[in-house]
């Protein structure tokens, strides 16, 4: 199912929002958005639902429809919205 190993640049990422939160208890995320929807953390969220069979969205679509529709091309229409 290929490389499941979670990529430097979200390990990164992960890091730095674990620090901030654990060492600034006062502070709070307002928004996480800009966080989420970056081409690598969802590449990386995708691999792992689809490694690990996860359920289908919403709006129904199971892989087989995602990947007919084309997976990077589905990703990048989230990151444009």
């Amino acid at each position: 199912m290929g490389n499941l190993a979670t990529p430097i640049s979200v390990r990164k990422l992960q890091r730095t929002l674990h620090v901030k939160a654990k060492t600034e208890d006062s502070y709070r995320f307002y928004s996480l958005y800009d966080k989420l929807y970056r081409q690598d953390v969802l590449a990386h969220a995708y691999t792992k639902c689809r490694a690990n069979l996860g359920a289908p969205s919403v709006d129904r679509q199971d892989f087989s429809d995602i990947e007919a529709y084309g997976v990077e091309r589905g990703l990048g229409e989230k990151l444009r919205q």
